[in-house]
This record gives C-alpha cells, sequence and structure tokens, in this order.
C-alpha cells in the first residue's frame, strides 16, 4: 500500500480546516418570525410587487437574455405565503431555464427571505430536467435571507440553505460602487460575492442599486427596469 507523504496529509488538513471555518463565518440561521412575513414589499435593493420586471442581455454577438419578473400570484412554502418571481433565461434566442423562486418579506426589518424555487431547465424547447429546486421545510432545507434591509459591508449570509441541493451564500464587498449599464448610470451600488460549497472554486459577483435592485449578474447587465401588466 502506497503511503501519503505528512506534508501532504497536514496541507489537506489546513485546507479542510479553513473551509469549514470560512462555510461556517457565513450566516446560516436568521432571526425571523414567520408568521409576520409578508409577500409585498420592498427595501432600497429589493423590490417585491407584483409587476415589477428586470430585463438583462449579455454582450455576447448573439446576446443572452435574462428577464425577471415579479408575478401576481403566490405559494404556500411550509405555511408561509409567498411571492412568485420567474426567471426565464435564454441562449442564442433559446430558452435554457425557467425558474419560480418564492420569496417573502419581513415588514419591520425589510429584510427579504429566500424560501425556494422550482426549476426547468430546457434543451431543445423540453424540460429535462429540474436540478436545484428545494423548498424552505422539505428535506431539512430552510429558507435563507435574500436582501437584509440594511446591508452592511463585511456581512455573509446563506442565501439557501438546502444541504446538496442548493446552497448559494453571499458576501457585500462594497455600497459605494458606480456602474454604467444599458439601463443607465448607477452610484451607490451594492456588491456582492456568491459563492456555495457545492462548487468550492465558483465565484460570481452581482450588483443592486438602491431603488431598482439587480443590475449585473455575471454577464448580464440590465437593459431596462419597468411595472408590466
Amino acid at each position: 500500500m502506497l503511503s501519503t507523504p505528512t506534508s501532504l496529509v497536514l496541507g489537506l488538513a489546513v485546507v479542510a480546516s479553513a473551509a469549514a471555518l470560512d462555510a461556517q463565518s457565513f450566516q446560516q440561521s436568521f432571526p425571523v418570525v414567520e408568521k409576520n412575513l409578508v409577500t409585498v414589499g420592498e427595501n432600497p435593493y429589493f423590490i417585491l410587487k407584483p409587476g415589477y420586471q428586470l430585463s438583462f442581455a449579455n454582450k455576447g454577438a448573439k446576446p443572452d437574455t435574462l428577464v425577471i419578473t415579479v408575478l401576481n400570484e403566490t405559494k404556500n412554502i411550509a405555511g408561509i405565503e409567498a411571492r412568485v418571481v420567474e426567471e426565464r433565461e435564454t441562449d442564442a434566442g433559446e430558452l435554457i431555464e425557467v425558474s419560480r423562486n418564492y420569496f417573502a418579506i419581513d415588514p419591520q426589518s425589510s429584510d427579504v427571505y429566500y424560501l425556494g424555487e422550482d426549476v426547468d431547465m430546457y434543451k431543445k424547447g423540453k424540460v429535462v430536467n429540474h436540478e436545484g429546486s428545494w423548498h424552505h421545510g422539505t428535506a431539512g432545507a430552510r429558507l435563507g435571507l435574500m436582501m437584509p434591509g440594511q446591508p452592511v459591508v463585511g456581512a455573509k449570509f446563506y442565501q439557501e440553505v438546502a444541504k446538496g441541493v442548493a446552497m448559494d451564500r453571499a458576501e457585500i464587498l462594497t455600497l459605494t460602487g458606480k456602474i454604467t449599464t444599458p439601463a443607465g448610470s448607477f452610484e451607490r451600488v451594492l456588491r456582492t460575492k456568491e459563492t456555495t460549497p457545492l462548487e468550492p472554486l465558483a465565484r460570481e459577483y452581482k450588483m443592486y442599486a438602491p431603488g431598482v435592485g439587480l443590475i449585473k449578474d455575471g454577464d448580464f447587465e440590465l437593459v431596462s427596469h419597468k411595472f408590466v401588466r
């Protein structure tokens, strides 16, 4: 049997220990009174009102698109009435994903909580899987914090707490960013870094503008924001 060098074993142990400490530094449980959550509201960086729509595109030769719409629908998730927010993503004009995300907001703190999603992944016009779907209160999954009502730089929190399925977490990097997108120029921009223990090397950066919400998601940039019927 081959033996593993002591230095390698110690190195792997250090990496594992650092990863464990990093995971612990992200808030995973939240002092929320579930019965007080409501389905309509907003905080400076997240608008949860029926009809509100954000449209995005990237800069490719054949732009991919992402459209996020707050629907006039709710869904009961483990006893909590949640607002349905639909995301539709295309790749070179072909639909690749439709997800129905479930959010609720605390009217006192303005914290927006994420209670799960139902995902349809498409290929050539047909649903091929539902990868990433999860619901608060099912199979040990718990609600996460999508956007705090009073964000502070350095805050680190889980947005999804569904072990082995969806474990996205965010760190607030700045509240003073500036960016210009096809929708206009924005200041006092909140920027986050998103990671997940399910993909330790993955990094994604998002930007949010006051009174608008999400304005940049990876390569997607905001094209328009409006209320639709």
